[in-house]
């Protein structure tokens, strides 16, 4: 009975082997008991990782973090990134996201940013952040050499400055941002005259005032 007994284990033991080496191998378009598969269908990814002393493969439709899928033309394979704090990467040099704790500068993951940079989110970043500036202003009025008159064709401007909740740091990297545009005047001034900028009415009637002033202090000769 022993004898028996000790056939049907055994029996029972490869015929579940069997399964779960036939389950390991439903992906694969050629397998081996001994290292899974070895080839795969032309839409997924070999990837072999070790199993003790050997590799095994599976076949996959997308690589495990820390590798990228290299497609050729005798099979997709999954390739490690080189640096061990890259958890993808575009190819084997260039990371395009890092490891908790590592922040991404140019395709490399540091532990802190470089001189003339600034942590933003998982990045580092050099220039201004567009999310961070604040609002456009409104447009300055529209002037031809602080005539806003007279003319066909002037020019107007406009200033964002960075939103209150921006870093300290990002601040004095990131100078407030400016644009102009072309803009239509009148080309005839009211009553003929040549229409001016506040700013240059303000000066032309300081001036008058000054030189009424001294019209009358001034002795006469």
């Amino acid at each position: 009975f022993n004898v028996f007994l000790s056939l049907f284990l055994y029996l029972l033991y490869l015929y579940f082997s069997r399964e779960v080496w036939m389950q390991g191998c439903r992906s694969c378009s050629e397998c081996s008991r001994e290292n899974g598969c070895l080839r795969c269908s032309d839409r997924l990814f070999l990837f072999l990782h070790r199993d003790g002393m050997s590799h095994h493969g599976s076949c996959l439709h997308s690589c495990p973090a820390g590798h990228y899928g290299l497609r050729g033309t005798d099979a997709n394979r999954c390739i490690k990134c080189r640096a061990p704090e890259c958890e993808r990467c575009f190819d084997k040099d260039f990371c395009t996201k890092c490891k908790r704790g590592f922040l991404l500068y140019k395709g490399k993951c540091l532990s802190s940013c470089p001189e003339g940079s600034f942590p933003h989110s998982t990045d580092c970043v050099e220039d201004c952040v567009f999310s961070t500036a604040g609002n456009w202003a409104e447009w300055s009025p529209c002037l031809y050499n602080g005539l806003s008159c007279g003319v066909r064709w002037g020019r107007q401007n406009r200033t964002r400055v960075l939103s209150w909740r921006t870093p300290e740091e990002l601040s004095e990297l990131c100078p407030p941002q400016s644009e102009s545009r072309k803009c239509r005047l009148k080309k005839r001034c009211r009553k003929g005259k040549r229409c001016s900028s506040p700013d240059l009415l303000l000066k032309r009637m300081m001036s008058k005032r000054n030189s009424d002033f001294l019209f009358h202090v001034m002795p006469k000769i």
